[in-house]
């Protein structure tokens, strides 16, 4: 790595206030709020409004859309234009 170019990388934590979950993580997103963690020491924390605990796709609660309905619809609506 060339000196100088690069952003300083730093731990930060990442706070997701909906769920009630943190984690400390080396990023170089900065903040000017700062949190005690675990370890006792002062971190940086970034609050997010989604994390993996609180985003549908990871919590198994998002919805299943009806695919199959749709192309087979699809297909009944343009199948007789394709007949001629």
């Amino acid at each position: 790595m060339k000196p100088g170019i690069h952003p300083a990388c730093q731990p930060v934590v990442f706070r997701d206030k909906a769920a009630d979950f943190a984690f400390l993580t080396r990023s170089t997103a900065t903040s000017d709020k700062t949190v005690e963690w675990e370890d006792g020491k002062t971190y940086p924390v970034i609050d997010v409004e989604i994390s993996s605990q609180s985003h549908p796709f990871y919590t198994g609660t998002a919805r299943v859309l009806d695919t199959a309905g749709r192309v087979e619809r699809f297909e009944r609506r343009y199948a007789r234009h394709g007949a001629r």
